[in-house]
């Protein structure tokens, strides 16, 4: 078992990857062949042991992929060379080629799991290539309500209260300093929450304190990585759509801690609600346009991240106020804040 994982480590960003060498000599000694070949379409990409003829070698693979099904051929020390296709996504992607005395069979088995790791490797790409582009969708969406409402309050300040006007630009410029930042997928639960707090004060300068603010976080989940621009998308939609159309003062609450392990998040506020059906339609982006995009975006990004059963968890009714939970693993891994 640890030789398999290994092997889908080594397999991990597929048959160009800097491990396939080593696949090649791990699959050599898991079969006990001379040598050990691991090829894509276009021939070989990394062998280890004394390779059999190269004539050998590109008749047997011209056959593979031409059929679609093993190839043999003898040795004249009464060894053999098979050939076995590697399959990714239902389509043949490469060969695994070994020469000596290994069974046929074993040669095929190794196969099959050079091929589970190169699904998974191309699947877990893909997750990441989905995942880049929504969160490159959310940044393009940054708020321009939210923009426009922050300068004007700064502007009203600029004369009345200059410290304070200075402080919120200086908050203002660290905002959009995040949100565009030239970082990876992922940040740490503190990043996303220092994020959210300035995100949060700017708000407050809005609303004339008339926002209360409560955020709590448990220490233990600070490190946590999580998907970059998770937290603060939930915030702005709980203010804009919920706070803003509530008459008086308004309560938004974000907390985080611990359960087993999972890192938890809850954004909650004392708002106007919404139907339950509608909370579904968000996530589903099929809301309202100016609504579902965020919560939608969010969703769909910690799924493809973290699986279908990860996603945002919303409760409300009309007139009762709405809280988002987000539930991930502590620990997921290639989820790393950088």
């Amino acid at each position: 078992m640890r030789q398999v994982h290994a092997l889908g480590v080594d397999l991990q960003d597929g048959l160009h990857g800097r491990g396939v060498p080593a696949a090649a000599r791990r699959l050599r000694q898991l079969l006990g062949a001379d040598c050990a070949i691991l090829a894509d379409l276009d021939g070989p990409v990394a062998s280890h042991g004394p390779s059999p003829s190269s004539d050998e070698v590109e008749s047997l693979l011209a056959q593979v992929f031409e059929y679609g099904a093993s190839a043999r051929t003898r040795l004249p020390d009464g060894g053999a060379v098979c050939a076995v296709p590697l399959n990714v996504a239902d389509e043949i992607a490469g060969a695994l080629v070994a020469s000596g005395r290994p069974a046929e069979a074993d040669v095929e088995a190794a196969a099959s799991l050079v091929s589970d790791c190169l699904d998974h490797a191309a699947l877990r790409r893909t997750r990441d290539r989905i995942a880049a582009a929504d969160l490159r969708t959310l940044r393009a969406q940054i708020s321009p309500h939210f923009v426009h409402n922050a300068l004007a309050v700064i502007a009203a300040l600029v004369r009345t209260d200059p410290d304070r006007a200075r402080q919120l630009l200086s908050d203002f410029a660290d905002y959009l300093r995040y949100g565009f930042a030239e970082r990876g997928d992922y940040a740490t639960v503190a990043d996303e929450l220092e994020a959210t707090q300035t995100y949060l004060e700017l708000q407050r300068a809005r609303f004339q304190d008339r926002l209360d603010i409560t955020v709590r976080m448990a220490p233990e989940v600070l490190p946590v990585a999580i998907p970059f621009l998770v937290v603060q998308p939930i915030v702005e939609n709980a203010i804009r759509h919920g706070l803003e159309r509530k008459e008086g003062a308004g309560h938004i609450s974000v907390s985080g801690f611990g359960e087993g392990p999972l890192c938890v998040i809850e954004i909650e506020d004392d708002g106007i609600g919404m139907h339950p059906d509608l909370a579904r339609s968000l996530l589903a982006g099929t809301g309202p346009e100016s609504r579902s995009v965020g919560l939608a975006n969010v969703d769909q990004r910690l799924r493809t991240v973290y699986g279908p059963e990860y996603g945002l968890v919303i409760e409300t009714a009309l007139g009762e106020g709405t809280k988002v939970t987000v539930r991930v693993p502590r620990f997921t891994r290639g989820v790393v804040a950088q």
